[in-house]
Formats: C-alpha cells, structure tokens, sequence
C-alpha cells in the first residue's frame, strides 16, 4: 500500500495532510497515533484528512495525535487552504471548507498561498454550546479549581472548546503543568483547549497553550482567536489584535456580530511517501 502525504506547519504547528481521494488507508486511531509519532512514524501535531467530497464544499476531517477527532483548527484550516489551492482542487482565492466546528470562509492573500485569512465563525461563551458543567451562563470571570489553587478563567467555543486564563506571566513551563488538568477537569465534558493570557496592551496580546488531545503546542490558530475573544469579552483589548506564541504571530478581527477572522501564514515542509515497513502497520 503506497500511501502519498504532504507535510506543512503554521507556526510551527505541524500537520500532515492525507488526500483520500489518491490514498487508501483507514484513519483509525492506532494508525493515526502511529503517524504523528516523532520517533517511530511521520510525526506531525495532527492529521488533515480530506477533501471529502460530499457536495460543493470541500470537507476536512482533522485529527489529533492521540487518536481522536477535532472540531476545528486554525492552523490546520490554513494548511488545508493552501494544500487545496495548489494542488488545484480549487481555482479561486475565496471559497470555503466544511469541518465539523461548521463551515468556515477562506481568503488566499496572495499567489503562493502562504499567507491566509480564515472567517472562523461566531464565538459563544454560552455554558451549554462549549460545554460547561452547570446552569446555562456565560462562562466569564468564573473560578475554576485545580490541584487546590483557584483560578479566574473564561470559557466559550469558536466551534472547538476552550478555556482562557488570564495571568501576569506565561511560560511553556505553567502551561504543561496546568494543561493536562485543565484538559481533563470534571467540569469539561468534553475535554478542553486551555490559553493562558497575557494582555500586553489594547492590541496585543500573548499565549501559552495545551490543546486537548495534543499537549503543548508552539500555535494555535483556534487558540488565538479563542484568547483573543475573551480578552475583548473582558474589555482588556480593542477588536484587531495581534497574538503573540512562541511560533510567531497571528492577527485576529473581532466582528460586530462576534464572528472571528484570523490571517496567518503557511509553509509546506515536504512531501513523500510512506515506507513499506510503516504502511504494513496501518490498520
């Protein structure tokens, strides 16, 4: 079984992408594990498995390194963006995709596809559409407990669930050893993104993130957007605002109406094919 990919990254957020449509191979999760892992497969922060094509809308299937399945990323939508504008699937510089976070609009910025805007959708802090344990609410300024300290967070979804935390510093240090039970608290039923937060001033700001089912990552695009909500939810930043990850920066434009636009760029990495050894143990 001969099984083609493409590699990219968006800040440092690697992803493969495996088009079904010249491939045949399962995306179970113990081939999915097998890929992103760094030492014994491909390694990347996730799969993009599409187009699928189920209608007019191309369709993206986006995966995680441990197996399960993602509503949406910001990174992982421009990646998928630029790998169907250059292998042609698409012939204009506005179309959309469909994810199951919803269908989001996509802009090509400029000839090569490496810079791209993405309309990410409406945000909503609503308890019931993250989801949060509870009463319906908005879930803003709420404490959240974890391993005996409080902390004030901020939850919404951008169609995946996240959970900001504001703080007067971020490291890569506190966001591994907050992620994974901030991930997996009681109150998140579904597991959660965690951010934490640094307002720099009225148009920038600066994150940390773990993202449910990845861990530590250097960006996030759904991360961005989700920080970068809340913090204007708060009343800490104005609606243009410039996030700040160790990968690099993304712009995010809050709307009127709450939608969320995020430019950024792409870069492939490289292409291949996987070796007889690997595609054996594909299940």
């Amino acid at each position: 079984m001969e099984v083609h990919f493409k590699k990219y990254h968006g800040l440092g957020n690697d992803y493969i992408v495996i088009d079904p449509n010249i491939n045949d191979v399962k995306m179970s999760p113990e081939s999915i594990r097998l890929i992103c892992d760094r030492n014994f497969g491909v390694g990347s922060d996730g799969i993009l498995y599409g187009p699928i094509k189920s209608g007019d809308i191309p369709e993206l299937r986006i995966f995680n390194p441990d197996g399960s399945e993602a509503e949406k990323s910001g990174n992982g939508l421009r990646i998928f963006a630029k790998y169907l504008f250059e292998s042609k699937y698409v012939d204009k510089k506005n179309f959309s995709i469909k994810t199951l976070g919803g269908i989001v609009e996509v802009e090509i910025k400029d000839d090569t596809a490496n810079l791209i805007k993405i309309g990410m959708g409406k945000v909503t802090f609503l308890s019931t559409e993250i989801p949060v344990t509870g009463k319906r609410r908005e879930v803003v300024n709420e404490p959240l407990e974890v391993n005996g300290v409080e902390y004030i967070v901020t939850c919404l979804s951008i169609g995946n669930p996240h959970c900001v935390i504001p703080t007067a510093n971020v490291s890569e240090e506190k966001a591994r050893q907050l992620g994974p039970f901030v991930e997996n608290h009681e109150m998140f039923p579904n597991r959660i993104n965690m951010q934490l937060l640094k307002v720099i001033d009225r148009d920038n700001i600066e994150i940390r993130i773990w993202e449910r089912g990845a861990g530590y990552t250097l960006a996030s695009g759904s991360s961005s957007c989700a920080a970068a909500a809340a913090a204007h939810k708060l009343g800490l930043v104005d609606r243009t605002i410039n996030v700040k990850m160790p990968g690099g920066n993304l712009l995010i434009e809050i709307g009127d109406n709450k939608e969320i636009y995020m430019t950024g760029p792409v870069e492939g990495v490289f292409e291949g094919y996987f070796h007889t050894d690997l595609s054996k143990k594909l299940l």
